[in-house]
């Protein structure tokens, strides 16, 4: 053969040889570019629940009834990697699937030499027998073993498939994978493992059904002497780890999968279940927004003041506490015992519907102040009402006459309440819940002036929603329960201002308790309580610090009790709980929280409620929202020039007469016969037939001096703050303070001689009036027009 001949075939040669592995190299790469299941969807998988700190709540069964965590290869323990390598399949990076020498090795010790059966299997042999549950005890099981595996390398990368393995080996019982292992044995991730823990669950897969010791805790000789062989070998390759050999020799405890941890249980179930009804899957690591040690602190305090109070018929309890700073579920206590079957305690409380009794007033009173009914010092009637064909009573059947609405909420007057109601317009109160998410509610018809006390149903965390709401200034945020939940800016439902009042209103409330330290004091707690009508739920919710708390006393199967009075039976457990978390985190303090822009403080006669005149004997300050607020000047209090000698008014002229000054209360005929009934004895003002204007003081009334009659004032259409406009009126000598007020809107007070200035905010005619402090007053009309 010539050589230019023998160079051709050898290149032939080689050209057949580079066409070959170009076509296995085809083959590979198809098989990994296939679409196919990852591994990690092959198995079903537990999720293990986190509370906001990293604390385990609970690690469910997977759906084939498995403990079985996927952990990603990068959050695995490199040591325990390394130590399962070690221990099992040493050439696991360079084999194709599987080992001849180690197959020929276990062939020989099971069926030449009859010891223990070895299967000489490599970590992608064991893999497939799990994925596909194979049965390899024979030689047929055997060879489909290994073609299973020689599928697995053509289709996973080595990385993909080792990861596969140590989430899907056996760890003993019902345990698959170190995540799950780690977390059951250790309450550790696998990725905080120390070289003995790693060691011991590296060598458990080669024998899973290892018992453990009689006392469930200490693992056993077997598998303490396995895991002390893998250290000399380990120490081969680390030698330098000889230092941890102490640690070796102490005795290695294993959590019993028993006392795995259950806690938070009723907010575990109610994400499981908001998962099954969405159908989406869990992913394996849940980040609750439970605080644990929140978390505990109510439960103590449930499950103590259910038993101290059991002989008054108490048995079921449930709190749910809010952050209102990021809206999270911080404890959620559904009952007062979960295992307890008696009171159907796997029951979550704080998702059941339950009538609110008094819990929904406060947001009467705030829909009252946005909608210009009333301020926190206006005079209510709490006297016998009828409302069409709604005749509502009190809870405690008496009737306390003319009332702040401040004392009407704190002391839940159910007439007032129910008269704000009916004075509201859009929205009402059922509009205004609607809108904040209340769900499952009937007609607006059907529930009428009855839904104001109660008559609709909530459920906790609806109604813990809204009390959130009132502590972030009237906006309305989700709850969330998930840390991955997105916080959203909300809904505004009320205004800044509206909310700011009535919590302050409700931090008037009084403890139930008389006798508390003035520790207990330095937070303040704005409260309310509610009874649902015929005791079947005594209520209390509230805002302190940080925090929204609603507590909720009752039986899940609306059994009655006297004993289930807001007050009596919520209101004791509800501060109990604020107590201990003050004692526990003494440095809880509120959030910052800016006073509304648009609220002002002014100074109001307290038997009206009104502006003050002179002669009014006691005055205080209320809130009002300038424009808004029903805020006018009292004129209950007036003075009456008397004759000395009659006794009665005297008649003008005064001068050259004996007579005297008496100021005397002119009511309303409405409130005067509201006294009547409240048997508050009040002296009427007496009269003089004999003339006309008898007993009125001499003096004139304010002038307007600016603005002009008549006048128009121009306002630039591109101007951002338009020039303000000078109030300014003459006064009789005995006046020393002037009201202003346009349109019926108080805008300010000043004193005779000085400028009012007020800032419109459109074009248009307005009216505008000065009262003075005994009542005499002059208006006239103001024309406000744009130019450019």
């Amino acid at each position: 053969m010539s050589v230019a001949s023998f160079l051709k075939e050898r290149l032939v040669r080689w050209q057949n040889w580079l066409v070959a592995f170009a076509l296995l190299a085809a083959v590979l790469a198809g098989c990994r570019l296939w679409p196919h299941q990852p591994l990690r969807e092959r198995l079903p998988s537990s999720t293990a629940f986190y509370d906001d700190s990293g604390h385990l709540l609970r690690l469910t069964l997977a759906s084939d009834q498995q403990y079985r965590l996927w952990v990603p290869l990068k959050s695995i323990s490199p040591q325990f990697v390394e130590g399962v390598l070690l221990h099992e399949d040493r050439w696991f990076r360079w084999h194709p699937g599987f080992n001849p020498w180690g197959l020929a090795r276990g062939a020989w010790v099971t069926y030449v030499r009859h010891r223990h059966p070895q299967g000489g299997s490599t970590i992608t042999m064991q893999l497939a027998r799990l994925l596909w549950q194979l049965d390899t005890r024979t030689p047929l099981g055997k060879l489909r073993q290994i073609a299973r595996a020689l599928q697995l390398e053509l289709f996973y990368s080595k990385r993909d498939l080792l990861e596969a393995y140590l989430n899907d080996a056996p760890y003993g019982g019902n345990v698959q994978g170190v995540g799950a292992a780690s977390l059951a044995y250790f309450g550790k991730p696998a990725g905080a493992l120390t070289l003995p823990e790693a060691l011991t669950l590296a060598v458990i897969p080669q024998e899973p059904s290892r018992p453990l010791q009689s006392n469930g805790v200490l693992i056993n000789p077997a598998l303490a002497q396995a895991r002390n062989r893998l250290y000399a070998q380990w120490l081969r390759k680390h030698p330098r780890d000889a230092s941890l050999k102490p640690l070796f020799a102490l005795p290695l405890t294993l959590r019993p999968l028993a006392r795995l941890p259950f806690e938070a249980p009723h907010a575990v179930d109610q994400l499981l279940a908001a998962q099954r009804t969405s159908g989406d899957v869990l992913s394996p690591i849940v980040t609750t927004t439970i605080d644990l040690g929140l978390q505990h602190a109510l439960e103590r305090q449930v499950a103590n003041y259910v038993q101290r109070n059991a002989p008054r018929g108490i048995k079921n309890a449930a709190a749910l506490l809010i952050d209102t700073r990021d809206m999270g579920i911080k404890a959620m206590v559904g009952s007062a015992s979960y295992f307890d079957a008696g009171i159907e305690g796997q029951v979550n409380g704080t998702d059941a519907k339950r009538s609110p009794g008094s819990t929904l007033k406060p947001f009467i009173y705030a829909l009252g102040f946005d909608q210009g009914v009333l301020h926190p010092q206006t005079v209510l009637r709490d006297v016998p009402s009828s409302f069409g064909p709604y005749t509502p009573e009190n809870f405690d059947g008496h009737f306390l006459g003319p009332i702040t609405a401040t004392q009407a909420l704190i002391r839940s007057r159910n007439i007032p309440a129910v008269w704000v109601a009916s004075q509201l317009h859009q929205p009402s109160l059922y509009d205004f819940l609607r809108e904040a998410g209340v769900s499952r509610m009937a007609s607006e018809q059907h529930y009428g002036l009855a839904l104001v006390l109660g008559g609709g149903e909530v459920t906790m965390q609806e109604l813990g929603d809204l009390y959130a709401m009132l502590a972030n200034r009237g906006m309305l945020q989700p709850l969330r329960l998930r840390a991955d939940d997105p916080q959203v800016a909300g809904t505004r439902l009320l205004s800044d201002a509206a909310s700011f009042m009535v919590m302050d209103m409700l931090r008037q409330n009084p403890r139930p308790d008389a006798a508390f330290g003035s520790e207990r004091t330095q937070l303040p707690v704005a409260w309310k309580t509610g009874t649902s009508w015929a005791f079947h739920d005594a209520w209390t919710a509230g805002s302190f610090g940080p925090y929204v708390l609603v507590v909720w006393v009752g039986n899940f199967d609306g059994t009655a009790n006297p004993a289930f009075v807001g007050v009596e039976a919520a209101a004791p457990l509800f501060f109990q709980i604020v107590d201990a978390l003050r004692a526990e985190r003494p440095h809880m303090h509120e959030p910052i929280r800016h006073m509304p822009a648009n609220l002002k403080r002014v100074e109001i006669c307290l038997a009206s409620g009104d502006l003050p005149s002179q002669w009014c004997p006691q005055r205080g300050r209320t809130w009002f929202i300038p424009g808004k607020s029903p805020i006018r000047v009292g004129n209950v209090y007036r003075p009456l020039v008397m004759d000395d000698a009659s006794g009665l008014p005297a008649c003008p002229p005064y001068a050259g007469r004996h007579t005297h000054v008496e100021v005397f209360e002119f009511w309303p005929s409405d409130l005067a016969h509201v006294f009547a009934q409240a048997g508050i004895p009040r002296r009427k003002p007496p009269q003089n037939p004999a003339c006309r204007d008898a007993g009125r003081p001499d003096g004139d009334p304010p002038q307007i001096t600016s603005p002009l009659r008549a006048s128009t004032y121009a306002m630039r259409l591109h101007q951002d703050q338009p020039t303000p406009i000078a109030f300014s009126a003459t006064a009789d000598a005995d006046a020393h303070a002037l009201y202003w007020f346009v349109d019926d809107a108080y805008v300010g007070q000043g004193t005779p001689g000085n400028s009012l200035f007020w800032q419109p905010r459109n074009a248009g005619s307005y009216r505008v009036r000065v009262v003075d402090d005994h009542g005499r007053s002059d208006e006239r009309t103001l024309a406000v027009t744009l130019v450019q």
